[in-house]
């Protein structure tokens, strides 16, 4: 006959790994595992921005004067406000993870939100940005123009500002998908001090989405 000591042990271990995928004997092993498997796709993330980095340095080098002349177009306040805006948001993602460890599931939810709600605001100040872009014809293309005959290079600039934004606006918008999946995971009650792998890689990517941006800004916006 068993103790209550010994079901109350039961229904803890019932517990910590009923949010366990099947083949993982523990939470532990399961996070160990999760977490080495997002670090090799991460890497995989900075070998992709890598490479258009290279691109970058490679043009500029070609063609200092245009890319120079083609700063002096970017909205650096914009690009701040965004910067602080992802800076702000990887704050709340980290008190989001320290309030799951802690089994503080309301402030868990919170902290996700309000993590969302900063890429939120930087979606729609990426969008302004880009609109102005558009109405002064400065979007790659059959009707890109550019004032200045000694720029005609200047496609190249707008070319790899577009593409790697983009990339890493498409980043940003995956980023918020899983973090609403987590919030809503998270109240429900799924994560707790015991399990909270899910957050937790969540949370290495939007870093890394943060950290992108950090690169992102001072190339396209203030090195002239």
């Amino acid at each position: 006959m068993a103790t209550e000591k010994q079901i109350t042990k039961i229904g803890n271990d019932f517990f910590k790994t009923r949010f366990v995928a099947h083949h993982f004997a523990t939470a532990d092993q399961e996070f160990d595992a999760c977490k080495f498997g997002m670090w090799m796709f991460l890497l995989t993330e900075i070998m992709l921005f890598g490479g258009l980095f290279v691109a970058w340095v490679v043009y500029r080098l070609w063609y200092p004067e245009t890319f120079k002349h083609c700063a002096t177009i970017m909205d650096w306040k914009l690009g701040l406000v965004n910067t602080c805006i992802l800076i702000v948001s990887s704050l709340t993602m980290s008190l989001a993870i320290r309030a799951v460890k802690m089994s503080d599931k309301k402030t868990a939810v919170k902290m996700l939100l309000a993590t969302v709600l900063c890429g939120a605001g930087f979606l729609i100040v990426k969008y302004f940005e880009y609109a102005h872009k558009f109405h002064l014809g400065i979007f790659p293309g059959e009707n890109f123009s550019f004032d200045g005959a000694h720029y005609s290079n200047a496609h190249i600039f707008f070319s790899l500002y577009f593409v790697m934004t983009a990339t890493h606006v498409l980043h940003v918008i995956i980023g918020m998908t899983a973090i609403l999946w987590c919030s809503y995971r998270a109240s429900r009650g799924h994560f707790y001090k015991d399990y909270y792998t899910p957050v937790e890689l969540t949370g290495m990517y939007w870093h890394l989405v943060e950290l992108i941006w950090i690169f992102l800004f001072p190339m396209f916006y203030l090195i002239k």
